[in-house]
Protein backbone atom coordinates (compact mmCIF):
# COMPACT_ATOMS: atom_id res chain seq x y z
CA UNK A 1 0.00 0.00 0.00
CA UNK A 2 2.62 2.59 0.80
CA UNK A 3 4.57 2.06 -2.56
CA UNK A 4 1.24 2.27 -4.64
CA UNK A 5 0.04 5.24 -2.92
CA UNK A 6 3.90 6.63 -3.07
CA UNK A 7 3.76 6.13 -6.28
CA UNK A 8 0.02 7.09 -7.06
CA UNK A 9 0.91 10.89 -5.15
CA UNK A 10 3.96 11.26 -7.49
CA UNK A 11 2.89 10.67 -10.38
CA UNK A 12 1.63 13.07 -11.77
CA UNK A 13 4.39 16.36 -10.72
CA UNK A 14 6.68 13.63 -12.01
CA UNK A 15 5.47 13.45 -15.21
CA UNK A 16 5.07 17.17 -15.18
CA UNK A 17 8.88 17.37 -14.27
CA UNK A 18 9.96 15.50 -17.30
CA UNK A 19 7.97 18.22 -19.78
CA UNK A 20 10.45 20.94 -17.93
CA UNK A 21 12.84 22.67 -20.57
CA UNK A 22 16.72 23.17 -19.02
CA UNK A 23 19.17 25.68 -20.61
CA UNK A 24 21.30 26.57 -17.40
CA UNK A 25 23.87 24.78 -16.04
CA UNK A 26 23.49 21.04 -15.48
CA UNK A 27 24.91 20.96 -12.23
CA UNK A 28 22.36 19.85 -9.16
CA UNK A 29 23.04 22.22 -6.27
CA UNK A 30 22.07 19.44 -4.08
CA UNK A 31 23.04 16.38 -2.23
CA UNK A 32 20.51 14.17 -3.72
CA UNK A 33 18.39 14.44 -6.96
CA UNK A 34 15.46 16.60 -5.23
CA UNK A 35 12.73 18.66 -7.06
CA UNK A 36 13.84 22.45 -5.47
CA UNK A 37 17.37 22.08 -7.36
CA UNK A 38 15.79 20.54 -10.89
CA UNK A 39 12.97 23.64 -10.63
CA UNK A 40 16.89 25.64 -10.20
CA UNK A 41 18.37 24.79 -13.08
CA UNK A 42 14.78 24.60 -15.14
CA UNK A 43 14.17 27.66 -18.11
CA UNK A 44 10.85 26.68 -17.95
CA UNK A 45 8.23 28.08 -15.73
CA UNK A 46 7.87 26.04 -12.84
CA UNK A 47 4.84 27.47 -10.75
CA UNK A 48 2.47 24.59 -11.46
CA UNK A 49 4.72 21.91 -10.81
CA UNK A 50 6.08 23.71 -7.22
CA UNK A 51 2.28 24.03 -6.33
CA UNK A 52 1.72 20.35 -7.04
CA UNK A 53 4.59 19.06 -5.11
CA UNK A 54 3.41 21.21 -2.03
CA UNK A 55 -0.08 19.51 -2.45
CA UNK A 56 1.70 16.30 -2.91
CA UNK A 57 3.69 16.94 0.28
CA UNK A 58 0.86 18.11 2.40
CA UNK A 59 -1.22 15.44 1.50
CA UNK A 60 1.19 13.09 2.42
CA UNK A 61 2.18 14.87 5.53
CA UNK A 62 -1.51 14.54 6.65
CA UNK A 63 -1.80 11.13 5.93
CA UNK A 64 1.03 10.02 7.40
CA UNK A 65 0.84 12.12 10.66
CA UNK A 66 -2.63 11.02 11.11
CA UNK A 67 -1.54 7.33 11.14
CA UNK A 68 0.72 8.25 13.98
CA UNK A 69 -1.24 9.95 15.29
CA UNK A 70 -3.83 7.13 15.30
CA UNK A 71 -0.83 4.59 16.32
CA UNK A 72 0.25 6.76 19.71
CA UNK A 73 -3.39 7.09 20.98
CA UNK A 74 -3.36 3.10 21.02
CA UNK A 75 -0.19 3.02 22.25
CA UNK A 76 -0.44 5.42 24.91
CA UNK A 77 -4.23 3.88 25.69
CA UNK A 78 -2.53 0.67 25.97
CA UNK A 79 0.72 2.23 28.30
CA UNK A 80 -2.30 3.70 30.22
CA UNK A 81 -3.17 0.51 31.35
CA UNK A 82 -0.41 -1.05 32.56
CA UNK A 83 -0.79 -2.15 36.52
CA UNK A 84 3.04 -0.86 37.15
CA UNK A 85 4.40 2.89 37.42
CA UNK A 86 8.01 1.59 36.42
CA UNK A 87 6.72 -0.63 33.66
CA UNK A 88 5.13 3.29 32.40
CA UNK A 89 7.66 4.93 32.83
CA UNK A 90 9.98 2.76 31.19
CA UNK A 91 7.50 2.29 27.72
CA UNK A 92 6.82 6.00 27.49
CA UNK A 93 10.63 6.52 28.04
CA UNK A 94 11.11 4.31 24.49
CA UNK A 95 7.95 6.07 22.89
CA UNK A 96 8.98 9.63 23.61
CA UNK A 97 12.65 8.89 21.77
CA UNK A 98 11.06 7.55 18.99
CA UNK A 99 8.81 10.89 18.75
CA UNK A 100 11.96 12.85 18.83
CA UNK A 101 12.86 10.96 15.28
CA UNK A 102 9.75 11.12 13.90
CA UNK A 103 9.28 15.47 15.09
CA UNK A 104 12.80 15.93 13.27
CA UNK A 105 11.74 14.11 10.27
CA UNK A 106 8.51 15.87 9.83
CA UNK A 107 9.80 19.66 10.73
CA UNK A 108 12.70 18.85 8.02
CA UNK A 109 10.25 17.41 5.61
CA UNK A 110 7.70 20.71 6.51
CA UNK A 111 10.61 23.26 5.92
CA UNK A 112 11.45 21.85 2.44
CA UNK A 113 8.73 21.21 0.65
CA UNK A 114 5.70 23.57 2.16
CA UNK A 115 7.13 27.38 1.02
CA UNK A 116 6.05 29.73 -1.36
CA UNK A 117 8.94 28.97 -4.14
CA UNK A 118 11.33 25.75 -4.49
CA UNK A 119 13.69 27.92 -6.26
CA UNK A 120 14.57 30.14 -3.63
CA UNK A 121 16.70 29.14 -0.39
CA UNK A 122 18.06 25.98 -2.04
CA UNK A 123 21.48 26.27 0.30
CA UNK A 124 19.38 25.77 3.66
CA UNK A 125 17.22 23.00 1.90
CA UNK A 126 20.93 21.13 1.72
CA UNK A 127 21.41 21.04 5.33
CA UNK A 128 18.18 20.36 6.23
CA UNK A 129 18.20 17.78 3.55
CA UNK A 130 21.31 16.35 5.60
CA UNK A 131 19.47 16.54 8.63
CA UNK A 132 16.53 14.11 6.97
CA UNK A 133 18.43 11.67 5.54
CA UNK A 134 21.44 11.51 7.99
CA UNK A 135 21.46 13.09 11.61
CA UNK A 136 17.54 11.15 12.04
CA UNK A 137 18.93 7.92 11.14
CA UNK A 138 22.43 8.38 12.91
CA UNK A 139 20.46 8.94 16.29
CA UNK A 140 18.40 5.89 15.70
CA UNK A 141 20.97 3.65 17.20
CA UNK A 142 21.83 5.76 20.14
CA UNK A 143 18.16 6.22 21.22
CA UNK A 144 17.32 2.69 20.60
CA UNK A 145 19.59 0.68 21.72
CA UNK A 146 21.51 2.75 24.56
CA UNK A 147 18.62 2.06 26.51
CA UNK A 148 20.14 -1.99 26.38
CA UNK A 149 21.60 -2.83 29.67
CA UNK A 150 23.95 -4.86 28.08
CA UNK A 151 24.76 -2.43 25.27
CA UNK A 152 25.15 0.44 27.71
CA UNK A 153 27.41 -2.37 29.37
CA UNK A 154 29.66 -2.92 26.23
CA UNK A 155 29.82 0.27 25.73
CA UNK A 156 30.95 1.25 29.31
CA UNK A 157 33.60 -1.78 28.81
CA UNK A 158 35.20 -0.68 25.79
CA UNK A 159 35.18 3.39 26.96
CA UNK A 160 37.57 1.45 29.78
CA UNK A 161 39.46 -0.80 27.44
CA UNK A 162 40.23 2.41 25.02
CA UNK A 163 41.50 4.30 27.95
CA UNK A 164 43.25 1.83 29.40
CA UNK A 165 45.21 1.07 25.53
CA UNK A 166 45.59 5.17 25.81
CA UNK A 167 47.60 4.87 29.41
CA UNK A 168 49.97 2.85 28.25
Amino acid sequence: CCWISGLMIIITPLGMGLQLEFCDSNDIDHFGCDASPLFKISCSDTWFIEQMVIICAVLIFIITLIGVILSYTFIIRTILRFPSASQRKKVFSTCSSHIIVVTITYSSCIFIYVKPSAKEEVDINKGVSVLTTSVAPLLNPFIYTLRNKQVKQAFSDMIKKIALILHK
